[in-house]
């Protein structure tokens, strides 16, 4: 008799990716609520410190009033609608200039670190200019383009390029020459190389640049408004000042630093949703 012999099953070598651990789930959700709670608790604790100062004659409360009446003078410029004509002004001059460098210093950045010929053409230029602080140019900028809404727009324009034209090109220039030599070995073209490896590996280097420059686009506004604007929230600052409305100061200061947090926010959002990429440390 003839023994039949069977088949053996065949074994699926794949494996299925292992299910994550409750517990690390569990200790990743804690560490992100205790770390929100850290950051509430700091805020918290510098506004009480703040209301109570004054209120124990720690401080002058003409010059520092407590938090309490700073809110309640935000809130009056906010029904009246002073705050929001005046962040409207600041926040379409800050957006405009900001836009218009990225779209300007990327791509100027990109050529400047990946094409040599180009980069010992301006890099004489670039020295002189990025050295020069951009508040230092404003009269000259007041001068060729009047005090409207161009000379503002101009100077934030100024100021935001630099950071992300240096970032960008830093960025190009730190690309793992590993990965230029295996793309090379696999006969990519210079723009698919350039495109399937330098933008993918510039990209968390550039958005340094473009966060850093969010920061500047409102600083360098808020004081370009002192010197010269009838709307904005610097001239809004420098007016209450000026009238000694020292609440409404501080108010226009603490929307200022409430704008600034929120784009940053945004700009952080944007980062994580194009480098989604990225493996996370210890995942």
């Amino acid at each position: 008799m003839t023994a039949v012999l069977e088949t053996p099953p065949k074994i699926d070598d794949r494996r299925a990716p292992a299910p994550k651990s409750p517990q690390r789930t569990l200790s990743r959700v804690a560490d992100a609520l205790l770390t929100g709670i850290s950051k509430i608790a700091a805020i918290a604790v510098l506004l009480a410190v703040w209301e109570a100062a004054p209120r124990l004659g720690l401080v002058d409360a003409t010059f520092l009033p407590p938090f309490s009446t700073v809110v309640q003078a935000w809130w009056d410029l906010a029904v009246s609608g002073k705050l929001l004509d005046n962040t409207q002004a600041s926040l379409v001059r800050s957006l405009s200039g900001f836009g218009l460098a990225v779209a300007a210093a990327v791509p100027l950045g990109l050529l400047i670190g990946w094409y040599k010929p180009v980069a010992t053409l301006l890099g004489p230029l670039l020295e002189v200019f990025r050295n020069t602080a951009a508040l230092a140019l404003l009269p000259v900028f007041v001068l060729l383009l009047g005090i409207g809404e161009t000379s503002k727009i101009a100077i934030v324009f100024y100021a935001c390029a630099w950071p992300i034209l240096l970032n960008t090109i830093s960025a190009v220039r730190a690309v793992d020459p590993t990965l230029l030599r295996l793309a090379r070995s696999m006969d990519l073209s210079g723009f698919r190389l350039f495109q399937k490896v330098i933008l993918p590996a510039a990209v968390p280097t550039v958005f340094t640049g473009i966060r850093l420059a969010g920061a500047v686009s409102i600083l360098v506004l808020v004081a370009a408004e002192m010197v010269g604007a009838k709307a904005g929230l610097g001239y809004l600052i420098n007016a209450s000042q000026f009238n000694f409305a020292i609440p409404q100061m501080y108010a226009g200061i603490i929307t200022i630093s409430a704008i600034g947090v929120l784009f940053n926010q945004v700009l952080v959002s944007l980062e994580r949703r194009f480098t989604s990429w990225r493996v996370p440390v210890g995942a």
